[in-house]
């Protein structure tokens, strides 16, 4: 058979295979929030969000942060990465964490998190530890991530029922979220600075800077706590905030631990999606495990719930 030949089958064989295998379906959602062992080959064969939060790293640690090159498989289809970033917390997992801390942590380190083993509370207004965090976001930044999302905004509570005033714990809080936003926009004058949760801390903010600094804010828990619905009370205590956030021309990243696989319940899977998109906010429906390990299947739901 001549070579000619072999080239048009093969051509008619690809072609065929184009027109007739069905292709595989790729859902659009808002969010997508994975940090722990998250697979952006896996995001992308199957999902096309408008945010991706992910670690810096596939496992945690700095010989497996993602490349340049796997940051931007996501930003050439329009998918906007955020790094996730622990600013009031120490995590013993991480390149900046040193052996000696074990047993004889410096005075800006605090016990360990009950909840979250390996998780530490810090003094955050220490220059160590912003030193720590900027040499971070050098990292992140040079990955190609177009912004941080910021966990442990509400540490400033922590402070002040361990014998600091309030005031000071959120003027501090508030001063480095700024801070992390000009260290950062030096490189990247557009880069997204994106708080979790505290969203209380802009009674605080008594010249609005922190609100004209931030991106936008990430909220957890907010209209349901795991599958079961929060009070009226409890939503718009929190809604107070949030709102005046977003009027503030700030987009509102929503994850509520809704699913839960051994036994998804539909209807409040689609109701927690249909509240985010009456509020006009991006929602992901997360694992009830709280582990934000595994893809959450309730993803699919937005096939079926339209905006």
């Amino acid at each position: 058979m001549s070579k000619e030949l072999i080239s048009i089958t093969t051509i008619f064989l690809l072609l065929i295979s184009f027109l007739f295998i069905p292709k595989k379906e790729i859902i659009e959602v808002p969010i997508i929030y994975q940090i722990n062992g998250p697979n952006i080959d896996n995001i992308i064969s199957n999902y096309r969000p408008k945010f991706v939060i992910l670690d810096y790293s596939k496992d945690g640690t700095d010989e497996k942060k993602f490349t340049h090159d796997d940051i931007n498989k996501l930003k050439i289809l329009d998918i906007i990465p955020l790094a996730y970033l622990s600013i009031g917390e120490a995590e013993d997992y991480r390149y900046y964490w040193k052996d000696e801390w074990d047993e004889n942590p410096p005075s800006w380190i605090d016990g360990e998190n009950p909840n979250w083993p390996g998780n530490y509370k810090v003094k955050y207004w220490y220059d160590d530890w912003k030193n720590i965090i900027f040499d971070y976001l050098d990292k992140i930044i040079a990955q190609g991530f177009m912004g941080v999302y910021l966990d442990l905004i509400d540490s400033y509570k922590f402070w002040a029922k361990n014998g600091y005033d309030i005031e000071a714990t959120a003027s501090e809080m508030i001063k480095l979220v700024i801070e992390i936003a000009e260290y950062a926009r030096k490189k990247n004058p557009i880069f997204l600075v994106v708080p979790q949760n505290g969203e209380d801390i802009i009674k605080y903010d008594y010249d609005n800077k922190y609100i004209h600094t931030i991106s936008g804010i990430g909220v957890e828990s907010l209209f349901y706590k795991k599958t079961k619905k929060n009070s009226d009370e409890y939503i718009n205590s929190r809604l107070e905030y949030i709102l005046k956030i977003k009027n503030n021309g700030k987009f509102v990243l929503v994850t509520d631990y809704v699913y839960n696989p051994k036994n998804p319940n539909e209807d409040i899977i689609k109701d927690f999606i249909n509240l985010c998109n009456i509020y006009g906010f991006y929602g992901y429906p997360a694992n009830v495990n709280q582990k934000l390990k595994d893809l959450s299947d309730a993803l699919k739901y937005f096939k079926e719930v339209k905006e």
